[in-house]
């Protein structure tokens, strides 16, 4: 069984899942019930956090939005998020004369919030949110609203709710400045809506990348104006034969305005010089012998490579690069380097010799799987750890040359993992991860030689063999992104299993009413 049954299975059929575990149980829960709130209970825990239950404060009909200077754009996110369930009006002005108010304020925060963290105070008269940049602000916001009922995230207007904000105050800032997920739409296709989607579910746990893999054996998925056929061509094929697609220049540019606006910075990746099947299949150029290869929908890996010795190749790198780079605000590009098993050591390294100054030629920084560190990229590189720990001598020495180490352990952080034995989604070869196994992990001290001041931050990849819908995707990363965000956001002092536990299961009824399809773990009291 590859695929999860749609939300609209029968009652009696989705309730039999919900009692495994399995997909589709989301949708068999009843109604997202009321539990406590308080400010202790935020995931991905604060750095500081004390309760005051005689501070809560009400929304009312009355209540105003008041953003100061620089928090207009956050302000009507907020708005955004409180108007569907509440039906109030919460319109956003500069002064709120007298009136209740849920105030954002850009400056004059805690010294140590730094460019993302934020300062939250609930009182009976007024909510207070402070902080030095835009993007604290969005951060904050994602803890305020997990201080109020779960229905909060309801879509529609819930007539008979009190929306009651849990009192006291926050102090918090993130540990490490890089927090992903990567979301491959190689191995199978996903519309920009529901990149979307996954970008809103997301950000609430204070996630700030989003890896997009655009480009596998299988499928080229972004619009190269320069080679046309990688995009109508390339990307015509899926894993088992299924529907492809891909990212006109247009789409991929609002699906990066959408996730700036929720403070996202979008990572693209093309991977090269293996992982390139579709391409060589689409050009014939591409091959060292000038005869395209077959198209694959299967998931073997470590076949394929570019022809290291052609000029062509080179050509074919560099205007990607290029057109990418154009569309890309953020400052880093991903030129992938994993499982190049038909590229001899030689020859991997020649080509990164030559492409790797062609990312700093159009203006960008390099990340890459860890594979790269061998061919000692410049310092401003960040290496991506897929690995399962231990010893690894090049990823210790490239954090000795100063390079920032990217931690996605696959035993831990890849939400494509199944979670048991009988999970009907994902793959194995990592081992199975359960939720615990996805949070009791340190990334200062997985890697021999890689300490925390040498960790770039964490990232959950979440590959698509397997998964072909948003339910699918849900199901695999809910709720283990959950505490890989934990591990990115909250201080390691505060890093404990049982009390996480009780913090997760109480993010249940928020994910009920977005209707996110989650595995209802066997190692968490959901009740």
């Amino acid at each position: 069984m590859r695929k999860t049954l749609s939300r609209a299975v029968l009652g009696v059929t989705v309730l039999g899942l919900a009692a495994l575990g399995l997909p589709g149980s989301a949708a068999a829960v009843p109604a997202p019930r009321e539990v406590e709130r308080s400010v202790t209970d935020i995931v991905p825990v604060p750095v500081e956090a004390k309760a005051d239950p005689k501070a809560n404060f009400t929304l009312t009909p009355l209540t105003v939005i008041r953003a100061g200077q620089g928090a207009g754009d956050v302000a009507a996110y907020l708005r955004g998020l409180l108007r569907t369930s509440t039906g109030y009006a919460l319109p956003v002005v500069q002064r709120s004369a007298g009136l209740p108010a849920i105030s954002l304020e850009v400056g004059h925060a805690d010294p140590r919030v730094g460019t993302e963290g934020y300062q939250l105070d609930v009182a009976k008269s007024g909510v207070t949110l402070k902080a030095d940049t835009a993007a604290g602000l969005f951060e904050g916001v994602q803890s305020l609203r997990q201080l109020l009922p779960a229905t909060i995230d309801a879509k529609s207007v819930q007539f008979r709710a009190s929306w009651t904000v849990a009192g006291g105050s926050v102090l918090d800032y993130p540990r490490f400045g890089y927090r992903g997920a990567m979301l491959d739409v190689a191995r199978h296709f996903f519309t920009p809506s529901q990149v979307k989607l996954y970008i809103d579910q997301i950000a609430q746990y204070k996630i700030n990348t989003l890896h997009l893999h655009l480009a596998d054996d299988q499928g080229w998925r972004i619009e190269i104006k320069s080679w046309p056929r990688l995009a109508t061509e390339g990307g015509k094929g899926a894993v088992d034969g299924d529907p492809g697609g891909y990212y006109t220049q247009a789409e991929y540019k609002d699906i990066v305005a959408y996730a700036a606006s929720r403070h996202i910075t979008i990572v693209p990746e093309i991977d090269m010089p293996g992982h390139t099947n579709a391409a060589q299949a689409t050009y014939a150029e591409l091959n060292c012998d000038g005869v395209a290869v077959p198209p694959r929908t299967d998931t073997e890996v470590g076949y394929s490579s570019l022809c290291i010795s052609s000029p062509t190749t080179y050509k074919f790198v560099e205007d990607v690069i290029r057109e990418l780079a154009a569309i890309t605000p953020g400052k880093y590009l991903g030129i992938g380097g994993d499982e190049a098993h038909s590229t001899t050591d030689a020859d991997y390294k020649t080509f990164y010799q030559k492409v790797s100054p062609l990312v700093a030629k159009y203006g960008k920084l390099i990340t890459g799987w860890h594979e790269i560190s061998k061919t000692q990229p410049p310092a401003s590189a960040i290496p991506q750890y897929w690995d399962q720990g231990g010893a690894n001598a090049d990823v210790a020495a490239a954090a000795a040359r100063g390079n920032k180490i990217l931690m996605s352990p696959s035993n831990h952080a890849y939400l494509d993992m199944k979670y048991n034995a009988q999970t009907p989604l994902g793959q194995d070869w990592a081992g199975l991860v359960e939720v615990k196994d996805a949070y009791d992990w340190d990334p200062a001290t997985l890697v021999d030689g890689v300490g925390e001041s040498s960790v770039a931050g964490v990232e959950a990849p979440l590959w698509t063999e397997t998964l072909r819908t948003s339910d699918n995707l849900e199901y695999m990363a809910f709720p283990r992104l959950a505490g890989i965000a934990e591990i990115g956001w909250s201080p390691q002092a505060s890093h404990n299993w049982d009390a996480y536990r009780e913090r997760l299961a109480k993010q249940a009824p928020r994910w009920q009413a977005q209707g996110i399809d989650f595995y209802r773990s066997p190692q968490v009291d959901w009740r």
